[in-house]
């Protein structure tokens, strides 16, 4: 989006230093920063202020600062806080889109499925709009939302934002920034629940989003998870259902399993059907799409168009990818990120695959308010499967730990063993997946 730095200075409340300058979108990261981009400098983990000096020779046209901040030959704004001035920037932009994205601002939350059923969002609204802006990868945050919105082309006709939950508040302050008009909640999980007291304080986290709806919006909520169908109660906007369980909106129905761990799946809306085959392994994947058929029927679309999208979503790496592995094996790279309910789902996959051996590599899940319960539940789901547990680092899964340079020979791997790789980002199972695949 076309943005000034005299604009952004009044929307700031900022202090304007150097000469006005106009921007195409942001970056918080001077690696990947265009030339045509403002730069924000984030104080986190690394302070962004270290990094002005590669913004501005990266061909930066301005840059947001903390007050006493800025550098020579490079226009700044200053300010107090570069985070909550980049939600004020964020507002901004997102008034700016009013007349082009009309009712298609889709808010996305879940514990689980959030990213896949964002891609599969667009995927559907692209078979009907010109120009669909999602969120790259899983910038889902206070620093995430507002620069989805700021790098939304101008004539951007429909808007997809994904909303990360940590804590009580957190999405409703998103909410405040997007102004979703299209609230999909996927699911209620464990992730994150030990900041929240449990499963129940992940729903009325998780259920902001809908209650931040406007009264002509439309909440689109998942009737097989009990605690989402649940949610109806919290919002004045319309409700559309979708799930597998007789009475939703949009009903989802596996037909076949490909080889592949494809599910052919028919959607029923209306009186109406239609067939497609999501591009990504699981059952749940059908469920991500029923999700993203609702968002489509709720812009006016029909079923028959929205489900003309369904298996054109952006595979993204770490995402339940098929790769090959060492000695002919097959790997599952699902490591992005795990909680129960997206482990269970990844077990389920490589349980109806075709395989001489099935096992799971496993690393910890992060953040669960009952965690011994949660590995040890796993586990009893990995045996039921038929699937052998490996976990790398961490007892919890009632197995034996193994460590990263044992893993090999522990697996003894061969041709047609099939291999699930999943855990939280901070047990860092990409390790495993460089390891079995050679990369």
């Amino acid at each position: 989006m076309r943005i000034t730095a005299s604009d952004v200075s009044r929307a700031v409340s900022g202090t304007l230093i150097g000469q006005d300058a106009v921007a195409q979108g942001c970056a918080f990261d001077s690696r990947t920063l265009q030339p045509h981009e403002a730069f924000v400098a984030i104080v986190g983990e690394r302070d962004g202020h270290d990094f002005l000096s590669d913004a501005r020779e990266r061909g930066a046209r301005f840059a947001l600062v903390q007050r006493g901040r800025s550098i020579d030959r490079l226009t700044c704004i200053e300010v107090e806080d570069t985070v909550v001035a980049l939600a004020a920037m964020g507002q901004m932009c997102r008034a700016q889109l009013n007349e082009s994205v009309a009712q298609r601002v889709v808010g996305i939350t879940g514990s689980a499925g959030k990213t896949s059923t964002k891609n599969a969002v667009r995927a559907v609204l692209e078979a009907g709009f010109a120009h669909v802006f999602a969120s790259a990868q899983s910038l889902n945050n206070d620093i995430g939302v507002p620069i989805t919105i700021i790098n939304a082309p101008d004539d951007c006709d429909a808007l997809i934002v994904e909303m990360g939950m940590r804590g009580f508040g957190e999405i409703e302050r998103l909410c405040e920034v997007a102004r979703p008009t299209i609230g999909v909640i996927t699911n209620v999980g464990d992730a994150h629940s030990e900041r929240v007291g449990g499963l129940d304080g992940v729903a009325r986290a998780k259920g902001e989003l809908i209650e931040s709806l406007p009264e002509n919006g439309t909440a689109i909520l998942n009737v097989d998870d009990p605690r989402v169908a649940a949610m109806s109660s919290r919002t004045w906007a319309g409700v559309m259902t979708y799930g597998s369980a007789l009475g939703a909106d949009v009903r989802w129905a596996v037909l076949d399993v490909l080889t592949d761990g494809r599910v052919r799946t028919r959607f029923d809306y209306d009186g109406e059907s239609a067939e497609a085959t999501p591009r990504l392994p699981g059952a749940h994947m059908a469920a991500n799409a029923a999700a993203a058929i609702a968002v489509g029927i709720a812009t006016g679309m029909g079923l028959e168009k929205s489900v003309s999208g369904v298996g054109r979503e952006e595979a993204e790496p770490g995402r339940v990818i098929w790769r090959d592995g060492v000695a002919g094996a097959r790997i599952l790279d699902d490591t992005y990120n795990a909680n129960s309910s997206s482990m269970i789902a990844a077990l389920h996959v490589l349980a109806r695959s075709e395989a001489r051996q099935r096992y799971a590599v496993l690393g910890q899940m992060f953040e669960l308010s009952e965690p011994e319960k949660a590995h040890h539940h796993i586990a009893e789901v990995a045996k039921d499967l038929g699937i052998q547990i490996v976990a790398i680092e961490t007892a919890l899964y009632g197995v034996e730990p193994t460590s990263l340079s044992d893993i090999a020979a522990r697996l003894g791997l061969q041709e047609n063993d099939a291999v699930l790789v999943k855990g939280s980002r901070a047990a860092r199972m990409e390790r495993v997946v460089t390891l079995l695949t050679g990369s």
